[in-house]
């Protein structure tokens, strides 16, 4: 197929991997990442699902007056310098080196725990949610899935984690989990209670542990004991996207201020621009609504769970 002339004069045209087709926007934390960063930062992006990797073979990347930059952490620096924006600004020197620290370790430490998870002991599970269409896609999807998975195993042996046993690595995984529900506490937010970037790298990567990995430990984890980063990741995905829903929601995350009108979801977009600040009705007619507020101007996204009611609630169960 002849490739699509892009033109991104003054506009962030967004590469990444296709939607799965399970209602999440992305398999890959980093996609995730760099669109709810975008989505955060309040940028006006276009998607643009192509397959094609970056010129350093890298999944997200960037097209910005005509510019390519991959990477998410050079992405990020990349808009900081170009658009002015900064969702670190409220942050002083110290909380700064806290953030880049627990960057890194979610990232480059805690992704191969996830990675390892989803594309080697539950790849069945994760060859579902893959989206692949024509007539040879089952064949497709299990063919990528497998060297998806062979892939993994190389790189996390080149790692150096993949040198352990699938105990030792889920040791690790529930370390680190452990510290970013011992770190976010009852906070908002990472870092406080206003939204920064090391908000997206945490809420990519978590996000893959709670809508990804049915049944899994680290599922039964963030689900269970470490019920605060469920938390999280439901306030983050409820003021950051929105159209995001699943059918099975856990209605112990709902605001006792939502009504059914804050229930009408739209599905994910694939090539629109997208801003959250602006919102249309079903008739395309522009609404006066934040991504904070239901239709009825209700807030949705800032009740937090008592956790007292939650105890009661399992101990029903």
């Amino acid at each position: 197929r002849k490739e699509q002339e892009l033109d991104s004069k003054d506009a962030i045209i967004l590469h990444q991997f296709s939607r799965p087709n399970n209602g999440v926007p992305s398999l890959s934390p980093f996609c995730l990442k760099m669109e709810t960063y975008l989505r955060m930062a309040d940028l006006p992006y276009q998607n643009y699902f192509d397959g094609k990797l970056s010129p350093q073979g890298k999944m997200p990347w960037i097209e910005y007056n005509h510019k390519k930059v991959s990477g998410t952490e050079f992405i990020i620096d990349f808009l900081e310098e170009k658009l002015g924006v900064n969702l670190n600004k409220h942050l002083g020197p110290h909380e700064r080196a806290v953030s880049r620290a627990v960057t890194k370790m979610v990232e480059e430490h805690f992704y191969w725990t996830l990675a390892y998870c989803q594309w080697v002991e539950n790849l069945h599970e994760t060859q579902k949610m893959v989206s692949l269409f024509g007539p040879f896609s089952d064949l497709l999807k299990w063919i990528l899935c497998h060297l998806t998975k062979g892939i993994v195993k190389r790189e996390m042996y080149g790692h150096g984690i993949g040198r352990f046993s699938e105990e030792e690595m889920y040791t690790l995984m529930e370390k680190d989990m452990r510290t970013l529900a011992g770190l976010l506490g009852d906070k908002k937010y990472i870092m406080g209670p206003n939204v920064s970037t090391v908000d997206a790298t945490v809420f990519g990567h978590l996000a893959q542990a709670m809508w990804t990995l049915p049944g899994t430990r680290p599922e039964r984890l963030i689900k269970g004991e470490l019920i605060n980063l469920a938390m999280y990741c439901e306030r983050i995905r409820r003021k950051f996207w929105p159209e995001w829903h699943h059918d099975d929601d856990n209605t112990l995350y709902e605001s006792e201020e939502s009504s059914e009108a804050s229930k009408t979801y739209s599905p994910l977009q694939d090539f629109s621009f997208y801003s959250r600040t602006e919102t249309f009705d079903e008739e395309g007619n522009s609404i006066s609504q934040t991504p904070d507020t239901d239709y009825t101007g209700h807030s949705l996204f800032d009740s937090d769970v008592d956790m007292d009611d939650y105890r009661d609630h399992e101990q029903c169960k």
